[in-house]
């Protein structure tokens, strides 16, 4: 599944490059083995943001993107769509993406995450819980490279803790997040059965599996 979800990042038209932070060697030889780049870091690290910062500290880069590896069917244009205004505006510190909530029942799940924004696009809060006016956020971030930076230094916040949600730590800063709403599906592969769910939409018309 790494090796697909590398590929779906390196289509994006404004990613320049594209490599995996991981601190488990398997990860990486699965990435090499495609002819893909990999970085072995730390086993510690709080959050993914933490782990890429390890390593985007030693790259000359304006801004970093962040797509989680659980994320196998997302599309190469939310990249885009997501990078495109913080090309546009040097103000923006990061910015992230979010869907509309399909029914009750993904606004009741703890494991999907949900986002309210106020009238400019700009994040007021990220919960578990179910939030009136919310949208369904996917977990892929854009950051400034100095941003990213900052925030790895910080300790983390109460409420990231609490809700184990590491934007919480940029809200609880005073780092602004912009979100760009897509209509794109986006599904998160948690479980075995997310797993499943995920091959079953990917699944050719002919019937063949979609293996990952």
């Amino acid at each position: 599944m790494i090796a697909h979800v590398y590929r779906r990042a390196s289509a994006a038209s404004l990613v320049h490059a594209t490599l995996v932070a991981t601190d488990d060697a398997r990860i990486a030889r699965a990435i090499e083995a495609i002819g893909g780049v990999a970085v072995l870091t730390r086993p510690n690290h709080v959050s993914g943001s933490d782990r890429i910062a390890e390593v985007v500290s030693q790259l000359p880069c304006r801004l970093v993107v962040n797509v989680q590896g659980d994320e196998p069917m997302l599309d190469p244009t939310t990249i885009d769509a997501a990078v495109a205004p913080m090309l546009a505006d040097s103000t923006l510190e990061m910015s992230t993406l979010c869907r509309p909530l399909a029914d009750d029942s993904e606004l009741q799940a703890k494991s999907i995450v949900k986002v309210v924004t106020d009238l400019k696009g700009r994040a007021l809060h990220f919960s578990r819980s179910a939030m009136p006016g919310s949208a369904a956020h996917i977990g892929l971030y854009v950051y400034r490279r100095d941003i990213l930076l900052k925030l790895a230094a910080l300790p983390p916040a109460p409420l990231e803790i609490l809700e184990s949600l590491e934007q919480l730590r940029a809200l609880s800063h005073g780092i602004g997040i912009r979100v760009v709403p897509t209509t794109h599906a986006s599904a998160g592969v948690d479980t075995p059965a997310d797993l499943e769910r995920v091959r079953q939409l990917r699944a050719p018309h002919n019937g063949a599996p979609y293996v990952m």
